[in-house]
């Protein structure tokens, strides 16, 4: 009788300890193959063309909004990745290919504007 009471009072405190589950709702939209997404600068003619399955997913879930960076900032960091990036496109022995295909023209004295350096930067 011990031991059925005390299984019992071991079950009861198993079953109420657990946490409380709130309900979320998220968009559970599927990252569509060949989601392309275009961003054109309103204030000049340069734009950037990402094809990229689940970018704009990932950058609405994950990414720092917009305005969390100033344009200088993003214009930096932008200067250092792109180079790193066109450095893996010129040696596809060493880096896989299928990933790095094309390289990227930025030009550093040229005004993209903050919508590209944006996008360009969480890319």
């Amino acid at each position: 009788m011990k031991n059925l009471a005390l299984v019992a009072i071991i079950l009861l405190i198993a079953f109420s300890c657990g946490t409380t589950q709130k309900t979320v709702e998220t968009d559970k939209s599927p990252a569509q193959v060949g989601d392309t997404i275009k961003i054109a600068s309103e204030d000049s003619e340069y734009d950037i063309i990402i094809i990229e399955p689940g970018f704009n997913v990932w950058l609405n879930t994950t990414a720092r909004p917009e305005g969390f960076y100033n344009q200088t900032y993003l214009e930096n960091k932008n200067i250092f990745y792109v180079q790193a990036w066109n450095s893996r496109v010129l040696q596809p022995q060493r880096y896989n290919p299928n990933l790095y295909e094309m390289q990227i023209n930025y030009q550093q004295h040229i005004d993209y504007g903050y919508e590209v350096n944006y996008k360009l930067y969480n890319y």
